[in-house]
């Protein structure tokens, strides 16, 4: 247990920000708010036979690297905005500390070494995200509505006034929204605003529990066309998500790759990427780490709207994109046809967590794989990949392991697992890794790895 006014000297930083330190007794502490290389003393708020969780409250050794925090909001105090967890970290010292979260997963939990590290990708460090879901409540005993992130480790809403992580003119909606939503008749049934922004829109998405009345859909129109955005709403599941009106003078929502001559359309609760400008680097360094030639065929796993198909098809002979939902499958072709891409793309609707040798090889054999998994992973896919190496005879005839995968990561976690299957069992090498800066100021690591088949 850590003594009372023990000092603690941190050594690291764990996945989710917070630093880790071992107390006198050998046991694991991770602290809120420390950073590697300080000295610190504690409170403790948790207790474990193996662990300890606590917040950081004595500072003796301040490290280099740690800064003045930009944003009010960000704290360890009650009330704090839980948006961000390390902007008391400098930004190329948050880099440099995702990029050994990287090796320490794919070491630790795959047991596999990149031959080689890549160069971080990074981007502006502030005004990045075009993505954002803000929560809303009615607070009654304050008198006001609370429009923006938790606060940290808790189910309440902050009280922010200003986001720094978002554009300055999302920034600036914070106040009037709160203004906007209190005014409303359903103001205790609105849960939560969502943000989607493209290259000319920007999009709320509005969250409502019961039917909006007459005078609430003309203060949306009204507040809509006063700050040039337009609304969608929301009444139930994301399918129900539809543009309140269609003839509100803005443009489509939609995003361009121009280095491919490719624009994406999309819906706003679509997925897309929260860091347009690292979109857009990401995907050029994946192309270019995949290197597919003319007359190539490559797979695109996970390929959600074609952000990566699309590009992949400028350059290899044929592109096949797999999806787990029919209605993204048709949603990628209608982008296909748009860009003018259809015939050298093919999609199709498969679940990817069940995927099995015999289905793999019906997909046909491919030089090169493009893999982009939600934070679960492709564990089933790398698994089918091992046993047909492990199991020749499983093959259907002719069926050859792509020569190269480029896996696109959101979670260090599943990436070394599934880094250890392509490589100890699949018989792939990992020669290269690194991170992407999709979230600054949080704990989230993005990556990219690239596996070789020898021979």
């Amino acid at each position: 247990m850590t003594g009372a006014g023990e000092w603690l000297e941190v050594e690291s930083l764990d996945l989710d920000g917070q630093g880790v330190a071992r107390n006198a007794e050998g046991k694991v502490v991770f602290i809120d708010g420390a950073l590697p290389t300080e000295r610190v003393q504690v409170q403790v708020h948790r207790r474990k036979n193996q662990w300890e969780q606590a917040s950081l409250t004595s500072l003796g050794r301040e490290s280099a690297q740690r800064v003045r925090p930009r944003c009010p909001h960000f704290g360890l105090h009650d009330g704090a905005c839980g948006g961000c967890k390390v902007q008391h970290l400098d930004a190329a010292a948050q880099v440099a500390v995702k990029q050994r979260a990287l090796e320490d997963s794919l070491w630790h939990l795959g047991k596999v070494r990149p031959e080689r590290l890549l160069r971080p990708i990074e981007g502006p460090a502030w005004g990045y995200r075009q993505r954002a879901r803000f929560s809303v409540r009615h607070v009654v005993k304050k008198g006001t509505v609370l429009v923006g992130f938790h606060e940290r480790k808790s189910r309440y809403v902050a009280d922010i006034r200003e986001c720094h992580v978002v554009p300055p003119a999302v920034s600036a909606l914070l106040l009037p929204l709160r203004d906007l939503v209190g005014g409303m008749d359903q103001r205790d049934r609105l849960p939560q605003i969502e943000l989607a922004m493209g290259d000319a829109t920007l999009a709320l998405v509005l969250r409502h529990l019961e039917p909006l009345s007459a005078a609430d859909l003309e203060r949306l129109r009204d507040f809509g066309r006063r700050h040039g955005f337009q609304w969608w709403l929301q009444p139930k599941g994301p399918d129900t998500v539809h543009r309140l009106d269609e003839d509100d003078g803005t443009a489509p929502l939609a995003y361009a790759l121009p280095e491919f001559g490719v624009t994406m359309p999309f819906r706003p609760t679509d997925f897309t990427q929260v860091n347009p400008q690292i979109n857009a680097v990401l995907v050029a360094r994946a192309l270019g780490l995949l290197d597919a030639r003319p007359g190539e065929r490559v797979i695109d796993w996970f390929c959600g709207l074609g952000n990566f198909t699309l590009p992949i098809a400028t350059r290899a002979g044929e592109v096949l994109g797999i999806e787990g939902s029919e209605t993204l499958v048709e949603r990628a072709r209608d982008n296909a046809r748009l860009n003018g891409l259809a015939a050298r793309t093919a999609f199709v609707a498969r679940n990817l967590f069940e995927m099995t040798p015999q289905q793999l090889c019906a997909d046909g054999r491919a030089d090169r794989w493009l893999v982009d998994p939600p934070r679960e992973g492709a564990f089933a896919l790398a698994k089918a990949l091992g046993e047909l190496a492990q199991t020749p005879g499983l093959a259907a005839p002719g069926w050859v392991a792509p020569g190269r995968i480029v896996y696109v990561s959101c979670n260090p976690a599943t990436l070394a697992r599934d880094a250890g299957l392509l490589v100890h069992q699949a018989g792939y090498r990992c020669t290269a890794a690194g991170v992407v800066n999709m979230f600054p100021h949080t704990a989230h690591v993005e990556s990219i790895a690239v596996f070789d088949r020898p021979g």
